[in-house]
């Protein structure tokens, strides 16, 4: 399936996520200097793009650059993931950080990497497991309950009616729209409108393992529901990453099948999108894989 990150149709997309991109891996790369700089793009490279989850998603040729996600497999076993839902506060601050600012990746479909599920009738929805408008597919997998609470990082108050768009890989490692098998469907993508209590739920399966990236799941904050048709409207952009104790619970399910002996592969401390840090980027998880699972966490963003 795709990686949001490498592969030989994603290598082109380098030049965008660097020139795109400005968050805290920007910034640690220009602290360390040009020589770290040149050694962290050699290595990068060495990511393998999947069209199952035997190796990374790759993404079809499109007019738009894609931008790439890689993620870094090391060896060695990952820790227990889940640092609670709330958020989290940093150098003794008083209020919440805000939710670290990461790559779409090369698969958005919010309109900046070719196609715009976003612009759809029906992609406001709270169940995202089967696809929506002219397309029929339905992802299997374990089921997962995903509930996140979008609050004001200035204020640590609900942004009711704020728009969050998620989106995420299928059992096989494929992101719809994009992964071959897959192209023609858009399941697992889906908008929630943010209630009083800042709350949005989403319906969903758990994501598979694919070559050279930690489980995770994407999300874009939008203003409002009307301003979710152009990309450059969204005021945050985020991925959470799935703890180790359930990752491998799924990843036994025979509908998972590579995900084991990917994840086998990798640490989150060597991860190219979580290596740096996860604050506000792992949920709580409660559940099994007989009952399914459910993921809660706050994101604090920056309406500014």
């Amino acid at each position: 399936m795709p990686d949001d990150h490498d592969g030989d149709d994603l290598d082109r997309g380098l030049a965008f996520d660097l020139g795109a991109m400005v968050s805290r891996r920007t910034v640690l790369v220009t602290a360390l200097g040009a020589g770290a700089a040149a050694l962290l793009a050699a290595c990068g490279d060495d990511d393998a793009a999947p069209t199952s989850t035997g190796s990374s998603p790759t993404a079809p040729s499109t007019s738009t650059t894609a931008p790439v996600d890689r993620g870094g497999g090391g060896p060695g076993r990952p820790p227990t993931g889940g640092s609670g839902g709330g958020p989290t506060t940093t150098n003794g601050a008083s209020g919440p950080s805000a939710v670290p600012e990461e790559t779409a990746g090369p698969f958005p479909g919010d309109g900046s990497n070719g196609v715009n599920a976003l612009t759809e009738t029906g992609v406001v929805r709270r169940d995202i497991t089967s696809s929506f408008g002219s397309a029929s597919g339905t992802a299997d997998g374990v089921p997962m309950t995903l509930r996140l609470t979008i609050v004001d990082v200035a204020t640590n108050t609900p942004l009711q009616g704020a728009a969050v768009y998620v989106w995420h890989c299928d059992a096989e490692g494929r992101y719809s729209l994009y992964s071959q098998g897959a192209t023609e469907e858009n399941y697992l993508r889906g908008v929630q409108i943010a209630a009083a209590d800042g709350s949005v739920t989403f319906s969903s399966i758990y994501p598979a393992c694919y070559s050279g990236r930690w489980p995770h799941i994407h999300y874009e904050v939008y203003p409002s529901e009307s301003s979710i048709t152009d990309a450059d409207n969204k005021i945050a952009t985020s991925q959470l990453a799935l703890p180790d104790d359930a990752n491998q619970a799924v990843y036994a399910d025979s509908r998972y099948g590579g995900s084991t002996a990917n994840y086998a592969r990798l640490s989150l401390d060597a991860d190219n999108v979580f290596g740096d840090g996860t604050t506000n980027e792992e949920p709580t998880v409660t559940g099994s894989v007989s009952e399914g699972y459910t993921l809660t966490i706050t994101s604090p963003v920056s309406t500014s």
